[in-house]
């Protein structure tokens, strides 16, 4: 019976954790126990804290988004993902005025 109290303080700990790592300015973040959606606005500079790190679009061409997470520069396609940082990087939407983006540790 005491495992189960401590596999539930120990759970709701690492919900804490990831829901108090996203925000940003310029940007709508949703955290979850998998990891930050972040909706960039497709013109202009923003950058987000996202699980300790912070991400940023960099830009857009041609239905692939340049982002720069941990300090690495990456590019993907629309329903494509990545490793960078040691997250798991995924585009999911681009429209004429936000970029959708899937991180995950």
């Amino acid at each position: 019976m005491t495992r189960r109290p401590g596999m539930t303080v120990a759970s709701l700990f690492i919900a804490f954790v990831l829901l108090a790592g996203c925000g940003g300015q310029g940007s709508q973040t949703d955290c979850g126990l998998d990891g930050c959606t972040v909706t960039f606005p497709r013109s202009g500079e923003a950058a987000v804290s996202v699980l300790g790190v912070e991400a940023r679009l960099v830009g857009v061409q041609e239905g692939t988004a340049q982002l720069e997470i941990a300090g690495q520069q990456i590019s993907v396609p629309v329903g494509g993902e990545t490793q960078a940082g040691g997250f798991t990087v995924a585009v999911e939407q681009v429209t004429d005025t936000e970029v959708v983006v899937r991180v995950r540790a």
